[in-house]
């Protein structure tokens, strides 16, 4: 879930941080500058771990600032494909489950990587798992009785697979106009989402397999 990745840049110590012992004042802004950053192909930076190079640092001329040339390790937050992870439910709709780890929320389960035969019930804005049923529409699906489903409600804590990861980078950009009307500017997507899978035994809801336990072999002591 979290790796470590080394990153090259050049960073500024401010005057007023001067009298600050070098090695926290370059700490401390490489934090202010790279934490909860998501970083193309990369991940989604958590904290500096530690400071590895740190060249002299030099002055440039209109800002009066401290220019060092630093390489360091981050804490980043990827995990890879196959992994599995615990995840909360944020939300659910008929497009699939929304799930957050806390400090990251984009993280999705789509409907082709739900347990099936599944549906999404619009009443109770959840989806549910109906095991053993030969129902094959979601019409027949939420007909069953409600006691039968296996709901996957918000709040859940929820085993699920990492399937993929997509990064996107959506640079701002002056509004494009054609023939002097202006053109509504898409919605901005997340730089960084995850796609996981619930659709394998073991995966989903915790509560779902905490029954679950595999039986002892009873041994006779001869």
């Amino acid at each position: 879930m979290f790796v470590l990745s080394t990153v090259k840049d050049t960073i500024p110590v401010l005057p007023a941080n001067f009298g600050v012992d070098t090695e926290e004042a370059l700490i401390n802004e490489i934090n202010k500058k790279y934490a909860n950053r998501v970083l193309h192909d990369v991940g989604l930076c958590i904290c500096l771990f530690d400071l590895t190079e740190a060249g002299e640092g030099k002055v440039r001329y209109g800002d009066g600032c401290h220019w060092y040339k630093v390489k360091f390790r981050m804490v980043v937050f990827r995990p890879f494909a196959s992994e599995v992870i615990l995840a909360k439910v944020k939300s659910s709709d008929e497009d699939g489950i929304r799930l957050s780890v806390g400090f990251f929320d984009d993280i999705y389960v789509p409907l082709g990587y739900l347990p099936q035969p599944s549906a999404f019930d619009p009443n109770e804005r959840s989806h549910f798992w109906l095991p053993d049923s030969e129902a094959t529409s979601a019409h027949e699906l939420l007909e069953s009785p409600t006691a039968e489903r296996m709901y996957v409600d918000q709040g859940d804590i929820v085993r699920v697979r990492v399937e993929a990861d997509e990064f996107y980078d959506d640079e701002p950009g002056p509004p494009k106009a054609t023939e002097g009307v202006a053109v509504k500017r898409e919605a901005r997507r997340s730089p960084y989402t995850i796609t996981c899978s619930v659709a394998e035994q073991g995966l989903g809801p915790v509560s779902w397999w905490k029954s679950a336990q595999p039986e002892a072999e009873v041994m006779d002591d001869t």
